[in-house]
C-alpha cells in the first residue's frame, strides 16, 4: 500500500523550492548577479477563496517563485491548507514548484505566533505578518518601546526558527505613522523583527514614504506594493476600487522603488489591494487576476528602470 505522507525527499524538495530566491530578511541574503531586482510573493486574497489547486499554477505566472497565505476574512487558503494537511499541501507546492515564502496572520495578533512560525519554517518559509498591539506608556514612543519589549518572547523563538516576525503599520495601530514605525526600528535590535510596510496606510506622499523605507533599512522585512487610492472600505466601481494598486493610482512608485534599492532590499514585494467585500477575488476570474498582477508588476518594473 501507497503511504499518503510525504517522502522525506519530496518534503526536503518542497523546502529547497521556499528557500530558493528571495529572502524575507537580511539573513543568508545571496549575491545578486544582474543588479537590484524586486523578489515578488504572490498574496492569496488577490484571488479570495479560489482553491488553492487553481491559485498554485499561476505563482510563477506573474513572475514569483512563493505564495503568501492568508486565513478569512480576507482569503480562507490558511484554512483550506488545515483541510488538506501539511503533508498534501507540501506535494501541491512540489508540483508546481513553488515555495511558502510568508503566511499573515492578523487573526492571531503578535503574542500567538510561535505554532504559526513553526509551520512557516517547516515549509522553509521566511516571513510572518501580523499587526501590532497597544502597551503602556505615557509617550508613543515609550508604549512603542514597551511593546518592542513585550515581542521578546516571541522574537526568541523567531531568532530559533530562523524566520521574521513583519509587523505591518496597519492603519489605528500602535505602528502606523511615521514617527511610531521609525520608533519601532529603533527598538526592533533583532534582525528577526522588522516592519511589513504597507505604503497604503501612510500619507501618499512619495518622498515621504521613500524617507521612511532609508529609515527603516535593515528593518523593512516585507514590501506591499499598494497604495490608497479611493480606499477599501466601501464598495466602489471595480475601476476605482483598482486605484489601490500599482500604477493604476496616483501613488508614483519611483521614489519608493529608488528608496529601496538604496537599502539593496533583499525582502519579498508583494502587489496587493482589498476588494470590498474582503474575500472575493480581485476580479471575476483567475487569469483575470493575473493578469492585473502583471500589469502592476511590469509598472513597477518600468518604475525600478528609471530608479
Amino acid at each position: 500500500m501507497t503511504s499518503s505522507r510525504i517522502t522525506r525527499r519530496r518534503f526536503q524538495t518542497a523546502l529547497g523550492f521556499s528557500l530558493a530566491g528571495a529572502l524575507g530578511h537580511r539573513l543568508g541574503r545571496a549575491e545578486q548577479t544582474s543588479g537590484f531586482r524586486l523578489n515578488y510573493i504572490l498574496g492569496s486574497p488577490m484571488y479570495g477563496t479560489t482553491p488553492l489547486g487553481e491559485v498554485l499554477p499561476e505563482v510563477k505566472k506573474t513572475g514569483a517563485m512563493h505564495l503568501d497565505i492568508w486565513p478569512r476574512p480576507h482569503a480562507n487558503h490558511r484554512e483550506q491548507v488545515a483541510d488538506l494537511g501539511l503533508d498534501r499541501f507540501a506535494e501541491m507546492l512540489c508540483e508546481h514548484g513553488v515555495g511558502l515564502g510568508a503566511i499573515t496572520r492578523y487573526d492571531l495578533g503578535p503574542y500567538a505566533l510561535q505554532d504559526e512560525m513553526r509551520v512557516l519554517k517547516r515549509f522553509g518559509g521566511r516571513v510572518i505578518v501580523t499587526g501590532a498591539r497597544n502597551a503602556d506608556g505615557k509617550t508613543l514612543r515609550d508604549r512603542v518601546k514597551a511593546f518592542v519589549a513585550n515581542l521578546r518572547p516571541h522574537v526568541a523563538v523567531a531568532e530559533e526558527l530562523d524566520v521574521a516576525i513583519g509587523i505591518e503599520n496597519h492603519g489605528n495601530s500602535l505602528i502606523h505613522e511615521p514617527d511610531s514605525i521609525r520608533y519601532f526600528a529603533e527598538f526592533a535590535a533583532s534582525p528577526h523583527l522588522g516592519i511589513a510596510l504597507a505604503p497604503y496606510h501612510l500619507p501618499q506622499d512619495e518622498d515621504l514614504i521613500a524617507e521612511i523605507i532609508g529609515d527603516l533599512d535593515k528593518h523593512l522585512v516585507f514590501f506591499q506594493g499598494w497604495q490608497h487610492g479611493m480606499g477599501s472600505k466601501t464598495k466602489l466601481p471595480k475601476e476605482q476600487e483598482l486605484l489601490q494598486l500599482p500604477g493604476r493610482g496616483p501613488l508614483d512608485f519611483t521614489p519608493l522603488l529608488r528608496a529601496l534599492k538604496r537599502i539593496d532590499y533583499q525582502g519579498f514585494t508583494e502587489i496587493f489591494m482589498h476588494p470590498v467585500p474582503r474575500g472575493i477575488p480581485i476580479l471575476d476570474t483567475t487569469a483575470a487576476v493575473t493578469d492585473e498582477i502583471n500589469r502592476a508588476r511590469a509598472y513597477l518594473e518600468d518604475c525600478l528602470a528609471k530608479a
